[in-house]
């Protein structure tokens, strides 16, 4: 089943409460221009301490540290190394496959509910985030910081039409060129798609702090169905007619299993996490097992 194109995606953010004491953990040191609201060592905000000098005429004064001067009598300053603040580019799909649903919420929907809980985050911080869209083609968001864009990225979320097959190693090619400087990247997909496709674009993103993030429906991940049935491929329109035995529904399962295995294989490899979570379960527990599990 899947939702028409006039109705309005229902993104339920009434979860972000249960995020307020949670911080988003990221692996690797990031380069911006601006120091965030990150937390630091000394010295202030978005600085750390890492050693002293001798003053020099025409050092700022407020970095002279007058503790030393009172044990040494001479003046020394301060030497700061500055955390840069954390981008985080959140692609989401939005082929025809994620408008489908065996319940009240689309694997959209879903998608949409982790991407905004990660967004959330990376606004306590003060950090710049961007949701972008992909299909077979890429709609690129500028990165900005604050409440007001986060509550607008997500005004446009549920008003997001949903088409189009996926070509995830054509979108992060497109999207890998706005990308300007090592981030946080997190991809919010069903990934059906070709491994090789999939492995190309974890290759392109793999000196990133990559998350990757499969929803299915429970459907569709355990096959939920039995006898004559007619089935429908929602991104290229073709039927097909057959009977569901439960012979196939465990051939099924394997395939579906040993596909999910590879993208995890190729993840580990490369240093990246990947989840899978079905419709079905609560959004902050799914959301709450990944940021947990951070390496």
């Amino acid at each position: 089943m899947t939702n028409t194109d006039t109705e309005k995606h229902q993104i339920d953010v009434d979860f972000f409460k249960q995020l307020d004491r949670f911080t988003f953990m990221v692996r690797k040191k990031v380069s911006t221009a601006y120091a965030g609201s990150r937390r630091s060592i000394r010295g202030g905000r978005g600085l750390e301490t890492i050693g002293y000098r001798q003053y020099y005429p025409g050092d700022d004064l407020k970095s002279i540290d007058w503790n030393v001067y009172a044990r040494l009598e001479k003046y020394y300053v301060r030497k700061f190394e500055e955390e840069k603040s954390l981008t985080t580019h959140i692609l989401l799909d939005t082929s025809n496959s994620m408008n489908y649903t065996s319940n009240s919420t689309t694997k959209f929907e879903y998608g949409a509910m982790l991407a905004a809980a990660f967004a959330y985050l990376v606004t306590k911080d003060n950090d710049k985030f961007a949701i972008s869209t992909f299909s077979d083609k890429v709609n690129i968001k500028r990165t900005q910081r604050g409440k007001k864009y986060l509550l607008n990225s997500i005004d446009i979320l549920t008003r997001e039409e949903l088409g189009g097959d996926t070509d995830i190693e054509q979108c992060v090619a497109q999207y890998e060129k706005a990308i300007k400087s090592r981030s946080v990247i997190i991809i919010i997909s069903d990934f059906l798609d070709d491994p090789e496709s999939i492995k190309s674009a974890i290759y392109r993103l793999s000196k990133h702090d990559l998350i990757l993030i499969q929803v299915l429906d429970k459907a569709e991940s355990q096959l939920s169905f039995h006898g004559n049935i007619k089935l429908q491929d929602v991104e290229t329109g073709t039927e097909l007619h057959t009977y569901i035995s439960e012979n196939l529904k465990s051939e099924y399962q394997k395939m579906l299993e040993e596909h999910s295995n590879s993208i995890r294989s190729i993840c580990n490899r490369f240093g990246a996490d990947f989840h899978t979570f079905t419709t079905d379960t609560p959004v902050f527990d799914s959301f709450f097992y990944a940021i947990s599990r951070r390496r």
